[in-house]
């Protein structure tokens, strides 16, 4: 049976006009806005009445030169990616030390082979900054034999004195990370590479989903449920919840400074016009990507045949109506009540799906290592005499990235070819989760800029079937030159 959502019944009207394609002058004025903000040059957003929106060259752009970097809209690490990888919560710069990620990836790679060996430490995905000595002299109390079977077992207290900060590594130094800041509401699972950050992802959305203790115990409750049903299906969910929360956070603010031009006017008497105008408002910058509901976009997994299209899509909407239930118990607010109906919801989570870009963030421990390997001898051998067993525990490990994925607002105007002349790419110097578009090659002014959303070396015909996903058929140079 298809779920009802009753709030989609009664604010359908409000639903409708969060929903409506913005227009081509306000288009042009957020973008125009978005790119004097950020102190972009080189490019403009143009909206074409038959392609959409699109990124135009304003000057010449050499092969190999940047021509964006992007600061994302929303973005999210990937939940299991946390084990390994302690990044700020905001711009996803690696962060505490090169001793701290070693040792807690050491310390997570204990756990699971203790695991596996049947023991009982606790629960391995538990996010963690530190940890403290007691803690880790009780998990090995558990059990030994799990860490004397790794494959290079490292001598005792190691991996305590790394996270504590205890062992100094060779040539460290030459690798500083930023220091991890605690989120400020106490959730213990969000950190940050300064105060700066910590205070824009607070007043951007953690403010209304962080599971400190000082929240309000139910509340806090019910986020944990969400989270919990995110992380165990689709963590895509994370990143709608941190849309909404973003859009009611900023509802909050028009309306204040609003009713601040008013000579004490008591918001009771505000009418319903007035809040859905601070309502758009807040919206306008989830309005400006192009959605569609995410169990009519999704693609058909290979396992799932044609067949059984509708039911599998059904599931994809039930599951939807699910997570935005615990949502809703979590942090629903009755002025912003239309951002609660599924055909919202649905939209949101359909704009990251067709938009989204992946979060990459490149491991500073891998570039120690490749560090290390490069040093001449004698520096070389006596620097090994540490690294080497530690990088032999780690094995394949030692290299993970920061992995997730985000919403960038000018990246997700670039529209696609199989002949792109720009790409993302992430440099040496690119150290955060912001977009980085590259020219691909030799880009004019005046020139739209394209990417690709495909694997632009496939198959004619394979390349179609994967923009079909997107709702559009490719008719670039090559799609036209190839097609049979």
């Amino acid at each position: 049976m298809e779920p009802v959502c009753p709030i989609g019944l009664a604010c359908a009207s409000e639903i409708s006009a969060l929903l409506s394609p913005p227009s081509p002058l306000q288009v042009q004025e957020y973008y125009h806005n978005l790119l004097s903000s950020r102190g972009c040059s080189g490019i403009s957003v143009k909206q074409d009445g038959n392609f959409g929106k699109g990124v135009y060259a304003d000057m010449d752009f050499k092969e190999g030169e940047l021509v964006l970097k992007d600061p994302m809209c929303v973005g999210v690490q990937h939940s299991l990616n946390k084990i390994d990888c302690l990044v700020c919560s905001f711009c996803f710069r690696f962060i505490g030390s090169i001793e701290l990620q070693i040792g807690r990836r050491l310390y997570m790679k204990q756990l699971r082979a203790n695991e596996s060996h049947g023991c009982d430490v606790g629960n391995s995905s538990q996010h963690f900054h530190g940890m403290d000595s007691s803690d880790e002299e009780e998990n090995t109390q558990h059990c030994t034999s799990g860490i004397s079977k790794t494959k290079v077992p490292l001598p005792e207290g190691v991996v305590e004195s790394l996270m504590k900060g205890q062992l100094m590594l060779p040539c460290s130094e030459k690798f500083t990370l930023l220091p991890a800041v605690p989120c400020p509401g106490g959730c213990g699972e969000a950190y940050y590479c300064s105060m700066s950050c910590a205070e824009a992802d607070w007043e951007s959305s953690h403010l209304l989903l962080c599971t400190g203790e000082s929240s309000d115990p139910a509340r806090r409750e019910a986020l944990l449920k969400f989270i919990k049903h995110a992380n165990e299906t689709n963590d895509i969910f994370i990143l709608a919840a941190k849309a909404i929360s973003s859009t009611i956070l900023r509802y909050s603010k028009v309306k204040a400074a609003s009713l601040e031009k008013q000579v004490k006017h008591d918001t009771s008497c505000v009418s319903n016009h007035r809040s859905l105008s601070f309502l758009l408002e807040a919206w306008r910058p989830i309005s400006m990507g192009h959605k569609r509901r995410w169990w009519d976009c999704i693609a058909l997994p290979d396992d799932v045949d044609s067949s059984d299209e509708a039911s599998f899509r059904l599931q994809i909407k039930e599951l939807a109506f699910e997570s935005l239930q615990l949502l809703k118990v979590a942090i629903f607010d009755k002025e912003c009540e239309p951002l609660f109906s599924l055909e919202i919801y649905g939209h949101i989570i359909g704009m990251f799906e067709l938009n989204n870009l992946d979060l990459v963030v490149a491991s500073p421990v891998e570039d120690y290592f490749l560090y290390i390997d490069d040093l001449t001898h004698p520096n070389k051998e006596e620097a090994e005499k540490i690294t080497q067993p530690i990088l032999d525990a780690l094995g394949e490990d030692y290299s993970i990235c920061c992995e997730g994925t985000a919403f960038f607002p000018l990246q997700s105007c670039m529209n696609h070819s199989c002949c792109p002349n720009a790409k993302a790419f992430k440099r040496d110097e690119d150290k955060d989760g912001q977009a980085t578009i590259i020219a691909h090659r030799f880009i004019r002014k005046g020139e739209e800029i394209t990417i690709s959303y495909v694997d632009e070396d496939l198959p004619f015909e394979e390349r179609q079937a994967s923009l079909a996903d997107y709702g559009f058929r490719c008719r670039c140079p090559k799609c036209i030159e190839e097609e049979p």
